[in-house]
């Protein structure tokens, strides 16, 4: 299993806008119509990832927690899907359907939009304030595949709740990890 860390956008970098097609509602769906009132979450992630698969019940349980307290979430999967079948659009809406996702899951078909965000994991989690600047990226917990430590979204709970309180949040983050996004030839 490779592990590739997160690069880190620039704390205060401003979300850059995208219009994807959503693999739920297979409609056409743009960063300003899904942004929450409170902070965006915005979580590059896809099917077969391990990294992702470990995590999906705290990512839904964290969605539930938070959107109606104004914070917006959404999936994007960027990955090759001529190499990488299984994270193609029409089982991305099926894992959103297994998982009980409760946020849009986006198809970046030509890849611009994870490399606008910098992605180079998954999961790779960036969270932005009202205006969509962002205040925090990096891991969800220190929880891995096989490391034994539960899974509770510490890290991103954390940020999560300092936001929402207006509190200031720790410039030391660390980075997530997972597989690297399969990037086309």
């Amino acid at each position: 299993m490779a592990r590739t860390p997160s690069n880190m956008l620039p704390l205060g970098t401003t979300a850059p806008d995208f219009k994807l097609q959503n693999t739920i509602t297979e409609e056409m769906s743009a960063l300003n119509d899904l942004k929450g009132r409170r902070g965006t979450l915005i979580a590059f992630i896809c099917n077969h990832c391990p990294f992702v698969k470990h995590i999906n019940p705290e990512l839904v349980r964290l969605a539930k927690t938070y959107q109606d307290k104004g914070i917006g979430f959404i999936a994007i999967s960027s990955n090759d899907v001529e190499n990488y079948p299984q994270d193609a659009p029409h089982l991305m809406k099926a894992v959103a359907e297994e998982e009980g996702y409760t946020f849009p899951y986006l198809y970046d078909e030509t890849q611009k939009v994870a490399k606008d965000y910098d992605a180079a994991c998954t999961p790779d989690f960036y969270l932005f304030d009202a205006d969509l600047k962002l205040v925090y990226r990096g891991q969800l917990d220190d929880s891995r595949p096989e490391n034994g430590i539960p899974v509770t979204g510490k890290d991103l709970r954390n940020a999560i709740d300092a936001l929402l309180g207006n509190q200031k949040i720790s410039e030391v983050q660390k980075p997530s990890i997972g597989c690297n996004i399969k990037w086309k030839k």
